[in-house]
């Protein structure tokens, strides 16, 4: 089968690789029909995620088809059109049963980091019956390829952990797919003011469609003032850090006020300064999570009933076998205009 292949830092190739088989009873295969690119694959491809190993095969989103389910699971069968979660959980462990299956002893954030993944004709998915979720038959399905992952991640590591309440002023800092995520989600509570700051005009106009009461280009370094003085001096009381990079947790930093939280959303690949000698006084929460995945439920029905629309989110549409093309424009999104792209592949023979 034809897949993404992770050789190293700054190196991926579409390789021919051996077809994933079961290898434990409650193993399913899926036959790919739609995927993703993530933020995370590009922090994987600047060497970011030590524990990628050279061969992996990238990708931990997507929606398929079971093509072969072991003799242990039983709420699949070969046919199923299925929802696939970017946390693989045993359900069994003791992380699982605290509602924290992203630290799963057997699993967690796995796919395409320490097991091959999605971008790829077929993937294997450990513990199937608890990291996998049936699509309803009336699905969008480029919507569900938004639940794999950056749905859950804005809302439980931005907004849940934020704590956002009625009345907030909030604001995000980065307008990439996962922010914007954050956006859509964070209306559920209402608050009373939506800021958003990213370096990307285009970005900052899709997210003032999306809900964004004020857009702010951080390009010229004085997003903080800028904030701070549409706050009359006091801050906000959300920041959620969306992009991973110590100039824009420095910026949730400076524009938190006193009794804020500041949620840490962003793939770290590099040391922060943490201003404590500011902070230290000013009751801040400060909160970092990996996606746990356990409000798919939730976010699913919120989309079939058309009050949460992901699909807007996606803005690009390729053949899987051009995941190079993909990745290209992904990886250029500035220029390219591009939030999320969609990976498909075409039917299979007699399916």
């Amino acid at each position: 089968m034809k897949a993404l292949v992770y050789h190293g830092p700054g190196k991926k190739q579409l390789d021919e690789v051996p077809k994933p088989v079961v290898r434990e009873a409650t193993d399913a295969i899926v036959r790919i029909t739609k995927t993703t690119i993530c933020g995370t694959d590009l922090h994987i491809l600047k060497g970011d995620v030590p524990t990628v190993a050279v061969g992996r095969i990238l990708g931990h989103e997507g929606i398929g088809i079971i093509d072969e389910a072991g003799a242990g699971v039983s709420r699949f069968r070969k046919g199923e059109r299925v929802l696939i979660s970017c946390i693989t959980a045993c359900g069994k462990c003791e992380y699982c049963r605290r509602g924290m299956p992203s630290h799963c002893e057997q699993g967690g954030w796995i796919l395409g980091n320490t097991i091959d993944g999605t971008q790829a004709e077929y993937v294997r998915i450990p513990y199937a019956d608890t990291s996998l979720y049936p699509v309803p038959e009336s699905a969008d399905e480029d919507a569900m390829v938004m639940l794999s992952d950056i749905l859950p991640t804005g809302y439980e590591c931005g907004v849940l952990n934020a704590a956002v309440k009625p009345g907030d002023t909030v604001a995000i800092v980065g307008a990439g797919p996962v922010g914007l995520s954050a956006l859509l989600t964070t209306q559920f509570y209402a608050p009373a003011s939506l800021i958003v700051i990213d370096l990307d005009d285009n970005r900052l106009e899709v997210a003032k469609q999306f809900g964004a009461t004020t857009v702010i280009n951080s390009s010229d370094g004085k997003a903080a003032d800028k904030v701070m003085a549409l706050t009359s001096g006091k801050g906000v009381d959300v920041a959620i850090e969306a992009v991973g990079v110590a100039a824009t947790f420095g910026i949730c930093q400076e524009i938190i006020g006193p009794g804020g939280h500041i949620a840490n959303i962003g793939v770290h690949g590099t040391s922060v300064t943490l201003h404590l000698e500011k902070l230290w006084s000013q009751n801040v929460t400060i909160t970092t999570r990996l996606v746990d995945a356990v409000t798919t439920p939730l976010l699913l029905k919120t989309v079939m009933s058309g009050r949460l629309k992901p699909r807007q989110l996606v803005t690009h549409h390729f053949a899987l076998g051009d995941i190079m093309k993909a990745y290209d424009t992904f990886g250029n999104a500035s220029r390219e205009r591009a939030l999320k792209v969609i990976l498909t592949q075409a039917p299979a023979a007699g399916g």
